[in-house]
């Protein structure tokens, strides 16, 4: 990023929100098991991001019984509510370019499970549900032990990464 972006607004993408924006902005979020969506289509001056936490929404809940903003914690909701909007601006899937980021192992887990953790559940369906949208990733950085700090710019499609010190990591500088 360069001296023009000093003009461009920056907005804050606080887990479980989606934006989307016309104009060029930086979106800047913190991941952890969280994962986080760009979408852009540069020849449309279009890009968004999206938060979610958790990966499924439970079918008993169903879209019709939560609010908007409860069911966009979920990737698989969050996608297909972005993708919508997309849709209606009359943006093809073959116009969007997606990054995906996140889905660390952040917190201190037992050895022990051979369970996926929440943050491998996140990106897992991150990349089916983008899949099944027949969109491709064109880049990424998933799981681990820390957690990330993203800026994405969208006047530039470009994705600034910062990894973040692990849990374990602050402890040992405790000591």
């Amino acid at each position: 990023m360069d001296d023009s972006d000093i003009l461009v607004p920056e907005i804050y993408v606080q887990p479980g929100e989606l934006h989307l924006s016309r104009e060029p902005v930086i979106f800047r979020t913190v991941l952890g098991s969280c994962v986080g969506v760009t979408f852009l289509a540069p020849q449309r001056g279009v890009g968004a991001i999206c938060h979610p936490m958790l990966p499924v929404m439970p079918h008993r809940h169903g879209a019709h019984k939560l609010s908007v903003a409860h069911a966009r914690r979920y990737v698989d909701y969050a996608i297909h509510d972005m993708l919508g909007q997309f849709d209606a601006l009359s943006v093809h899937r073959e116009e969007i370019q997606v990054k995906l980021f996140g889905g660390g192992d952040v917190l201190l887990v037992s050895n022990e499970t051979t369970r996926p953790t929440v943050g491998r559940m996140n990106y897992e369906t991150a990349l089916r549900v983008l899949s099944e949208e027949g969109l491709e990733v064109s880049a990424q950085s998933l799981g681990g032990l820390t957690g990330l700090s993203i800026q994405f710019h969208t006047g530039t499609g470009e994705v600034l990464l910062r990894r973040l010190n692990s849990m374990e990591q602050s402890l040992k500088k405790r000591k």
